[in-house]
């Protein structure tokens, strides 16, 4: 059967690229915006991070957006505000002016991974969320490969204001898209009856439901949880590395490895380019490999635990001396790593048992994720300055990438059943 929710998967699986092709855009630009405005290895940090400042405030907030208004809105206003700011970050006269654009981009950004989530765990059967959610991640990885190439060709032709103006463009074009095409599965008219039907009956999976919740949950109530609690500190674990990786990679391809910025942006793009593929794949087997029970018990955290594993690999790098191994390494931790971020978005939709708490349980989740990953470019930063070696920034991340592993088997062992606002007796199986 034609399967036309897969374009939902296309639609997200851009959005995230663009996101993460605005992200990198400074990351190229960034050996031509040091020299311009004599910024420090230090300042840099703090600037690579400055998006993630708004990023992590506005993220419980864009929750609740999500769980009132819906995906459709919240994608939309967000990709909006984003582009918007990444094209007046080339307008910049200095440190401050970019710092405060790339905030304004953070503030946008926060919106897509909790509206996403929903989005798949309103048009996806419970089966298929792994690699929903894989496809959708991969633009993350796809998404620093492609920015890598076009905005550092961008920038070495026109210089680097014009890659960031060409980069937020993009963003415009995907919403008119979006804003024609999509809506949910109940409402749209491009889908068969058998698909529509296909995907209402199967998006809760194999559930055995007590009655309707009364409402989401509360905010509060949800940060007591332990499964919460784990889901936030594993996204973290993991995300660290990576956003060392965005920020830093082609800095450290040009000053440890004497690489000029054109060949430091077309290394960079492998490893990300390696792990949008490998990711999605990885995200199959996962959905392959696990039966309805597990979904529903959470046993997708052992794949999560495994695939952490290539972050770990991190460890590695500095004891390696050929640029090749290093790419090598690198690619497999991004790999592994994306696919780890991916199945655990998918575990939130197996544990969340009342969809209206998804936006929530994902923006926390992502909170956990950034909370960690702003440290990344500013911890690189300072060992950069004071010991002039990016040594220690690998082994810190493969060690977190082990801690993430244990988190994740050991704290989301229960779902994250509904809150009832019942006053009568306890509700009965119906």
């Amino acid at each position: 059967m034609n399967k036309r929710r897969l374009w939902v998967c296309v639609f997200l699986f851009m959005l995230t690229t663009i996101n993460y092709t605005d992200r990198v855009a400074l990351s190229v630009a960034a050996k031509p915006v040091s020299v311009e405005f004599g910024l420090t290895p230090v300042e840099m940090g703090y600037l690579f991070s400055s998006f993630l400042w708004m990023y992590i405030v506005c993220l419980i907030p864009v929750g609740l957006l999500v769980d009132r208004f819906g995906g459709k809105a919240v994608n939309g206003g967000g990709i909006a505000l984003w582009s918007a700011a990444t094209v007046l970050t080339g307008l910049s006269t200095g440190f401050a002016f970019m710092a405060a654009t790339r905030v304004v981009m953070g503030m946008g950004e926060s919106t897509s991974w909790p509206a996403s989530n929903r989005i798949i765990r309103e048009w996806f059967p419970a089966k298929e969320r792994a690699f929903a959610n894989a496809v959708f991640g991969a633009g993350s990885a796809a998404g620093p490969a492609i920015g890598a190439m076009a905005v550092t060709t961008v920038v070495g032709l026109f210089g680097w204001r014009a890659g960031f103006y060409a980069a937020g463009a993009v963003g415009f074009l995907w919403l008119v898209a979006w804003w024609a095409i999509f809506d949910q599965p109940e409402r749209v008219t491009w889908l068969t009856d058998d698909e529509r039907a296909t995907i209402l009956s199967q998006r809760d999976g194999e559930v055995v439901r007590t009655e309707t919740p009364q409402g989401a949950s509360s905010l509060g109530r949800l940060l007591t949880l332990r499964p919460v609690w784990g889901l936030f500190l594993t996204q973290g674990c993991m995300v660290y590395g990576g956003y060392m990786l965005l920020t830093w990679l082609p800095s450290y391809l040009q000053q440890a490895k004497g690489l000029s910025l054109m060949n430091a942006g077309f290394v960079s793009a492998v490893p990300f380019g390696v792990a949008a593929v490998v990711s999605i794949i990885l995200g199959r087997v996962g959905d392959w490999w696990l039966t309805s029970a597990g979904v529903h018990s959470g046993r997708r955290r052992s794949m999560i635990a495994l695939m952490l594993m290539g972050p770990a690999l991190m460890l590695t790098v500095p004891y390696l001396n050929s640029l090749t191994s290093i790419v090598v390494v690198l690619s497999i931790s991004a790999s592994m790593g994306w696919t780890a971020s991916a199945l655990n978005f998918a575990l939130v939709t197996d544990l969340v048992r009342n969809p209206a708490d998804i936006g929530k349980v994902t923006s926390i989740t992502v909170l956990g994720g950034n909370s960690f990953g702003i440290m990344g470019p500013i911890v690189t930063g300072y060992v950069l300055a004071i010991s002039g070696s990016f040594n220690a920034t690998f082994a810190v991340a493969g060690v977190l990438a082990l801690l993430g592993a244990i988190c994740t088997l050991t704290l989301t062992r229960q779902p994250i059943e509904p809150q009832f606002r019942t006053t009568g007796p306890t509700p009965l199986p119906a």
